[in-house]
């Protein structure tokens, strides 16, 4: 008896397992263009299956393939006249007059299938992914707009419909139903913002905003339109535009001030400093209260600083006044592991730009001293106090700072940042080879920006004392070079014109051309250094300077000179005549980027 079952049950198995192998046979038969062999399978599963119309379509198709299209119309008549609700049925037949070549009588069966459409949602859906499968967008678009004419709005039918307005070319009705869309579910705005990105143009971007625009006129308590036209404004890198969207709903429904803050640091990472100012400045205007008081008010002030710094030459009363902020800003959350970083803001501008060294020297040694100061901020601050020990002329002191953060960070790019100012600290004071020693171990750096930074000066001094007996021009050149970095630029000066008459025509002409470029730009006189770049980019066009000359001449133009056509001839310039420079890439991606703004 036993055996009996076993018996039984293994047949069963096998035979569901038949059962189960069926669909995959047929559509291996289907994918592999045996049509009749699918067709018999297709025919057994559709009567297996009544209710999976997906079955029934394929033995349909099947017969068409093999031109057997009064088996095919029998069929799909019989299956109409048992269930006319399901219309999509229609567009079947439709396809089967259109395989032979009687489009007119495959339009009357399209036509019939919406004639006839239900007022049912799913059958909407089906029969107009129907039409859709067959390309027929139009007649898939009068599905849905007759659908919700019976059946009221609908989010997804809003969604498909701009669908198959923008398979059509119909941008400004697919804008249209996108945004109705989004209006019912606002969770539909990332899959929106990736469809808008990857198939709209920038004309079709100028009729979604002033379709946005309408909306917020009509709909003002509607959240929704002015979010969404902000992401356009920061696609564009208009952050002001961005900010004034986001900013009218922050004054109406308020729970915006995190939007705001990330906003402001993208601003602020783009170097669109007005922008950013105003962003934090609002956060700030709002009160302790606000969540990103703190941050934003360091950031402001960090804005403001890099504003000042990006002026040639500095403007000594806003310097003078943005440190009175500082200080003030100071007093009131002093000095803590938070507030750190506004210390070592302050430091830079007191040395760098007010000459007040021994003051940034003291705050420095401040905020190395306070309590629970993490070991990464700590790292930084004390490559800043030895940079400024270094802008002294404290050698060992500055030496001593770069080997501690080194050793502390062995492994980690504020090491290799830390290795490579001491490395540059030995090039400075003429100390040749062992500069070099550490230059090559951080060529290998993890940091690109340092990586590339150890190469150029490992480069350049490798070129220069290879060709010399003595060191003493490049001596004489690293001397200058420390002038320029502790901002003591007419000695710099005087320095370099020593070197071209003790030297003339020698191998470091471009070099002692490019720093001269540098000292200009410190002292405020644009013109000539980029007069001097030029000459460098034409006379010395092999040497290691003529791409990086290139590079900021290209980039003086664009920012300082905003003369954008000529910044995008020079960028274009250095990526197809210098390939192999480290600037290629980033001077490729500006020339894009002006070049789109300019279309």
């Amino acid at each position: 008896m036993k055996t009996l079952w076993s018996v039984c049950i293994l047949l069963l198995a096998n035979l569901a397992n038949l059962s189960a192998q069926e669909p995959q046979l047929a559509q291996q038969y289907y994918s592999n263009g045996e049509y009749e062999k699918a067709a018999s399978l297709y025919q057994k599963l559709a009567k297996q299956y009544p209710s999976n119309d997906f079955y029934f379509s394929r033995y349909i198709g099947c017969l068409m393939e093999t031109g057997n299209y009064a088996d095919a119309e029998k069929n799909i008549k019989k299956a109409l006249k048992n269930h006319p609700e399901k219309v999509q049925l229609y567009v079947t037949y439709g396809q089967l007059l259109k395989k032979q070549d009687l489009p007119d009588k495959a339009q009357q069966q399209y036509e019939k299938a919406i004639r006839n459409l239900p007022a049912d949602k799913y059958a909407v859906v089906r029969l107009a992914q129907a039409f859709t499968s067959q390309a027929l967008y139009e007649l898939a678009a009068r599905t849905y707009e007759k659908g919700m004419n019976m059946l009221g709005p609908d989010e997804l039918v809003y969604y498909n419909l701009g669908d198959l307005y923008r398979r059509q070319g119909l941008n400004a009705k697919a804008i249209e139903n996108y945004l109705n869309s989004l209006s019912m579910n606002p969770r539909r705005q990332t899959t929106l913002q990736t469809i808008f990105q990857r198939y709209f143009s920038e004309k079709d971007f100028e009729e979604l905003k002033t379709q946005l625009y309408d909306r917020i006129q009509k709909e003002p308590e509607n959240s929704t339109y002015p979010e969404f036209l902000a992401w356009v404004f920061l696609r564009e890198k208009n952050y002001m535009g961005a900010f004034r969207q986001i900013k009218s709903l922050d004054r109406r429904v308020g729970g915006y001030d995190y939007n705001i803050f990330n906003l402001g640091q993208t601003a602020l990472q783009d170097k669109d400093y007005k922008a950013a100012l105003k962003i934090f400045e609002y956060l700030t205007d709002k009160g302790p209260e606000n969540p990103t008081y703190i941050e934003a008010h360091r950031l402001a002030l960090k804005t403001k600083g890099l504003m000042v710094f990006d002026q040639y030459p500095i403007d000594t009363l806003a310097a003078l006044d943005l440190e009175k902020q500082y200080q003030n800003f100071l007093e009131e959350f002093h000095l803590t592991p938070r507030t750190a970083h506004i210390a070592l803001e302050l430091a830079k501008l007191q040395a760098y730009q007010l000459n007040k060294i021994d003051s940034a020297i003291q705050l420095l040694k401040q905020v190395i001293d306070i309590p629970g100061l993490s070991p990464t901020t700590l790292g930084k601050t004390k490559i800043t106090l030895g940079d400024l020990y270094l802008v002294k002329g404290e050698i060992w002191e500055a030496t001593l700072l770069f080997s501690q953060v080194d050793k502390a960070f062995e492994e980690d790019p504020l090491g290799h940042e830390a290795r490579f100012r001491n490395a540059r600290l030995f090039y400075y004071n003429g100390d040749f080879g062992w500069a070099q020693t550490q230059l090559d171990v951080l060529k290998a750096s993890t940091s690109k920006l340092i990586a590339n930074d150890a190469l150029d000066l490992s480069i350049f001094i490798t070129d220069n004392l290879g060709l010399d007996t003595t060191a003493e021009a490049l001596g004489m050149y690293a001397q200058a070079d420390l002038l320029v970095f502790q901002n003591k630029l007419d000695e710099a000066e005087k320095k370099l014109d020593s070197l071209l008459l003790k030297f003339p025509d020698h191998a470091l002409d471009d070099d002692v051309l490019y720093l001269k470029a540098q000292i200009y730009l410190k002292k405020g006189d644009l013109q000539h250094s980029i007069q001097t770049l030029n000459k460098i980019v034409e006379k010395y066009a092999d040497g290691i300077r003529a791409d990086n000359a290139l590079f900021q001449m290209a980039e003086l133009y664009e920012t300082k000179l905003h003369q954008k056509e000529k910044a995008k001839e020079l960028y274009e310039k250095l990526f197809m005549e210098f390939s192999d420079s480290t600037f290629a890439v980033e001077a490729r991606k500006r020339f894009r980027a002006l070049r789109e703004e300019n279309l």
